[in-house]
């Protein structure tokens, strides 16, 4: 007989410290879709330092990933699920990384999201590969890391169009 995995409640949001930041402070409480939830946690995140320089929001940034490490660790292993949906730390951080490299316009940030959801949902190589064999807190945080290496490229491909090809 196989045990279901636990899913996350507000009672288990605040048990303890690294299930709240594991959750997105709540976000990935959603009942449907918690990685769109928690992606949009990491714009009002992201505010908080983009007066700062850009290797300080990388500082900062990188700080954020290496504690999301221990978060969606502990988070996992306390639901029984590496990767349960739940868990959108990584999601937060990885949105927090594109913004830093995305214009402060409104239509790039909606761009930047939606680009960077399509390639945290397909998952394309290599991202997928490293999913499946990853399971850990850094295997959750990596693939994310990935999908948003590739909305940083898309999103400055398409600044490169439209300052060449505008109309």
């Amino acid at each position: 007989m196989t045990t279901l995995p636990k899913q996350p409640n507000l009672q288990f949001l605040i048990q303890h410290p690294a299930h709240f930041f594991g959750l997105g402070f709540g976000s990935g409480l959603a009942k449907k879709a918690p990685g769109t939830f928690g992606t949009l946690v990491g714009f009002p995140l992201f505010l908080l330092i983009t007066t700062l320089s850009i290797p300080t929001q990388l500082s900062i940034i990188s700080l954020l990933f290496l504690i999301g490490i221990y978060f969606c660790d502990a988070t996992g292993k306390h639901l029984g699920v590496a990767d349960h949906g739940g868990i959108v730390w990584d999601e937060i951080v990885a949105m927090m990384l594109v913004l830093t490299f995305t214009p402060e316009q409104w239509q790039w940030w909606l761009a930047a999201f939606l680009l960077f959801r399509l390639f945290d949902i397909w998952k394309p190589y290599p991202i997928k590969q490293f999913d499946a064999k990853l399971k850990n807190g850094f295997g959750v945080m990596f693939d994310d890391l990935l999908a948003a290496i590739y909305a940083i490229i898309c999103v400055k491909g398409l600044q490169w169009l439209t300052t060449n090809y505008a109309l």
